[in-house]
């Protein structure tokens, strides 16, 4: 006699055996109707599900967090049956749900075209509305491999092959498609009514090279076409934002193949990345950070001392010379460890703050690169905190109001907060992990901040906080960093004296506000679309001439500019002034200052915004303290106010 309890706390109990779809029916047939599928103490199950015992049960519906997952991981299978039946020679792979969607790979003997996508798709809104009932079976390990090959699945036979004897497997049949899949799913393919398929691009198999090609068909699936619709508009949306075509038309930026993954900084891009680090430095030494540089290449036992060798050896650059080895430094933490090292500390020298703007290098695979996003050679705004373990949750509350701060100067106001706990590999005692890891819970919940947990996924020396920005059309990036490390300052020798006299190892917290450079400035063209703020941007300003009698105003005018510490170009060119202001809007330039016979005679600027709001005419002292306080306040007061 079974009983489940819900989780509002109640209990039900049943005579024998019930499903999932039993108990929502129990509960009421509005659940039971839109039910999907269930968890059972907590895994998802599907609405077949049988329940024996006493357990701990919820109905998932479409308002459930698991939802969205479950409708794409069944498009995924209903996009394999619309291939097959469109392409009976075509063999199924796998199909997992992604970020976003979905795909399914599958070995053809030609390549998919647009024509065929809009085919599938067509078949799968057909197979949808038969509202086709997916249905759940086990078989034997052996039995499924005769039978996958008997149908010429021969890739699903050898991933089944690599599967324990013993171990039975879970299929699922609709109409005349059956797979392989754990599951579970939706109960009938009348739930899928939103899906789009967006592309096709080539897999190998198995993600290996050496094998073959497949092809990867890609998809996203919702509930209603309204969500689809607002993706859809997403996706358009960071196409005309992509850095790498705005880097080109700002002229920021590029890379070549002679140095994969490293960026070539132009003129203006270079003015965005030293308008950063010059806002970092000031913002570290105010929160009592000391800046300090350490070498590129070091000896490669620091490496293997610290840890790193053995976890990320193979993402490491190491060269050879004078019979010794040597690594290009990946990260900083082993340096700073190195600094902290020279000279007697004392307790009352803690918490030391160091902070670098360190130059790494890794060995990112050649298909990860992308763009100024995924690079091999980039500068982190690295620091560490040495500190005793009674300072670690100040410490900790302290840097999270001091990324919010800095996050909002650049924009950033919706920010994601992820623990990340204890990995299967780590080094370090459990007793030192339950430390670490309650202490970066505890400065959270000090915050009153939501926080969501991700197990075994912290680094091999201690747990971290990841905080997450969502930009202007909702995508999530990772990017500032908080870690608790009990282990790599005594696995480098770092101690200090307490109040005992004795020697003690101090804690190190590792933390990065904006991690890469490189990345954070991608991330900021793509949420600006290259318009920037008028602190950040390449120029403040251009000043324009309408015909040549204004020459000598305007570069006077620029000199005087300049002079003030501001980024203002002159443009002198002979061409019409409704091409300037074209031209000029197009590269994103904050303010447009035109000069024609009357702004001379009055001695000042007609200001334009790239957005096209005529500020009037303003003197060059009132333009050059207006431009002076946007800056400073980070666009809070902006010119013409």
């Amino acid at each position: 006699m079974p009983q489940v309890t819900l989780p509002d706390g109640s209990q039900r109990s049943f005579e024998g055996t019930v499903s999932i779809l039993d108990v929502a029916t129990d509960i009421g047939p509005g659940l039971a109707k839109a039910a999907l599928a269930g968890t059972v103490d907590g895994k998802l199950v599907d609405l077949t599900h049988q329940i024996s015992s006493d357990v701990e049960v919820s109905i998932v519906t479409k308002k459930s967090d698991e939802a969205l997952d479950l409708v794409r991981h069944s498009t995924a299978h209903l996009l394999a049956q619309a291939v097959k039946q469109l392409h009976p020679d075509a063999q199924v792979t796998i199909g997992p749900v992604i970020e976003n969607g979905f795909y399914y790979d599958f070995a053809y003997e030609r390549a998919f075209t647009p024509d065929d996508l809009e085919a599938i798709e067509k078949r799968m809104a057909e197979l949808a509305a038969q509202d086709i009932p997916l249905e759940r079976s086990v078989m034997a390990r052996d039995e499924a491999v005769k039978f996958f090959k008997s149908i010429g699945e021969d890739y699903k036979a050898e991933i089944i092959t690599d599967i324990p004897q013993n171990e039975d497997l879970s299929l699922y049949q609709q109409g005349d498609f059956i797979d392989l899949c754990r599951g579970p799913h939706v109960p009938s393919t009348g739930v899928l009514k939103t899906f789009k398929l967006m592309k096709v691009a080539g897999a190998y198999w198995r993600g290996d090279s050496n094998n073959a090609m497949l092809q990867r068909i890609y998809g996203t699936a919702f509930f209603d076409k309204k969500e689809l619709k607002q993706y859809l508009h997403n996706l358009e949306e960071a196409e005309k934002r992509d850095h790498r075509k705005i880097g080109k038309q700002l002229d920021l930026f590029h890379l070549q193949e002679e140095a994969p993954g490293m960026v070539f900084w132009h003129p203006r891009g270079w003015a965005i990345y030293q308008s950063i680090e010059q806002y970092m430095r000031l913002r570290q030494q105010e929160a009592g950070y000391q800046e300090i540089r350490t070498p590129q290449v070091v000896d490669y036992s620091l490496w293997e001392k610290s840890g790193h060798a053995d976890k990320f050896g193979d993402g490491m650059f190491s060269v050879q010379t004078d019979d010794r080895s040597y690594a290009i430094k990946p990260m900083n933490c082993p340096c700073h460890v190195q600094v902290f090292n020279q000279g007697l500390k004392s307790y009352r020298d803690l918490p030391l703050r160091l902070a670098e703007f360190g130059s790494c290098h890794r060995n990112e695979l050649s298909g990860s690169l992308h763009g100024i996003m995924r690079v091999r050679g980039f500068v982190q705004d690295d620091g560490h905190i040495f500190c005793t373990e009674s300072q670690i949750q100040q410490e900790s509350a302290e840097f999270i109001d001091f990324l919010h701060s800095v996050y909002k100067d650049f924009g950033f106001t919706d920010v994601i907060y992820r623990l990340s706990t204890r990995p299967a590999e780590r080094v370090g005692s459990d007793e030192s992990w339950d430390k670490s890891e309650k202490a970066l819970a505890d400065a959270l919940d000090a915050k009153n901040l939501p926080w969501e947990e991700l197990p075994g996924e912290g680094a091999f020396y201690g747990p971290k906080i990841e905080f997450s920005l969502k930009d202007c059309i909702g995508r999530v990036w990772q990017c500032g960093t908080l870690q608790v490390d009990f282990s790599m300052p005594g696995r480098l020798d770092a101690s200090y004296i307490d109040e005992s006299g004795e020697k003690q190892v101090p804690v190190m917290l590792h933390r990065a506000t904006l991690g890469s450079f490189e990345r954070f400035i991608g991330i900021l063209v793509e949420n600006y679309e290259g318009k920037l703020p008028t602190w950040l941007s390449p120029l403040n300003a251009v000043v324009v001439n309408i015909t040549d009698k204004q020459t000598d105003f305007v570069e006077n005018c620029t000199k005087t500019l300049q002079n003030k510490g501001l980024r203002v170009e002159s443009d002198l060119r002979n061409e019409k002034i409704g091409f300037k202001i074209r031209d000029w809007t197009l590269k994103r330039v904050p303010y447009i200052l035109v000069a024609g016979d009357r702004e001379v005679e009055a001695g000042e600027l007609s200001v334009r915004t790239r957005g096209g709001k005529d500020l009037g005419t303003i003197s060059i002292d009132d333009i050059a303290q207006g431009l002076h306080l946007e800056v400073a306040t980070r666009g809070q007061s902006t010119l013409g106010e």
